[in-house]
């Protein structure tokens, strides 16, 4: 891939799943063992968003939600928040084209401003939740020091789909395989149900393994 001139066609979705695997919020600290991946937080906040919305999400929404971070996976990098006023509008423009080749190649709708804003509340609603239960923040400090004004969640969404251990951040292999079945799982029913189409030149995702999710 070149990073400085991205097209839909220089990544599989293993690839992104990896990446995204192997990216690490909170400047990869953590109260636990592990550091939070990308990866989790993508599917944490996909999952907040669906319960949030009365009538769930429909597939190419709700996959939207699952790469809302797609480009950190590209770039390997997810930059701690204190730090994007520094890195200037080179960045941003770098993360733009990153975020645009990842909507060409999954056919995305643009965020529509009702959209956006249900979706950064889910994403925020999140980042307190780790901030509490991952890093070790206190509430006080989301609100104070993050400037989150979102009450952190008790309930980890992951554990009723997954069964897993609450806010505990995900080994990377499993962390990619579960966001390669999300991700798998969601273009297959865009593609049956809505009429999704691969853009030209791009091999359609083969379904992986579910039995080792």
């Amino acid at each position: 891939m070149d990073l400085l001139n991205p097209t839909p066609f220089d990544w599989d979705d293993g690839d992104l799943a990896l990446g995204l695997a192997r990216t690490y919020r909170w400047g990869g600290h953590s109260v636990w063992p592990l550091p939070l991946s990308v990866a989790q937080h993508s599917i944490t906040v996909m999952l907040l968003r669906r319960n949030a919305s009365p009538t769930g999400l429909d597939p190419r929404s709700e996959l939207r939600e699952l790469l809302h971070d797609a480009e950190e996976g590209l770039l390997g990098f997810d930059c701690i928040s204190v730090l994007k006023p520094f890195l200037g509008e080179g960045f941003r423009a770098l993360s733009a084209r990153l975020e645009e080749a990842v909507f060409r190649r999954y056919a995305l709708p643009a965020w529509t401003v009702e959209d956006k804003k249900a979706h950064k509340r889910a994403d925020r609603i999140a980042a307190a939740s780790e901030a509490v239960h991952v890093v070790g923040w206190t509430p006080e400090e989301v609100r104070r020091t993050l400037k989150i004004p979102f009450k952190p969640r008790a309930v980890d969404p992951l554990v009723a789909r997954y069964g897993c251990t609450a806010w505990e951040p995900w080994p990377p292999q499993q962390a990619a395989q579960r966001f390669l079945a999300e991700l798998e799982r969601l273009v297959t029913q865009i593609r049956r149900g809505t009429g999704y189409t691969t853009p030209p030149g791009l091999v359609p995702p083969t379904p992986s393994n579910p039995t080792s999710v």
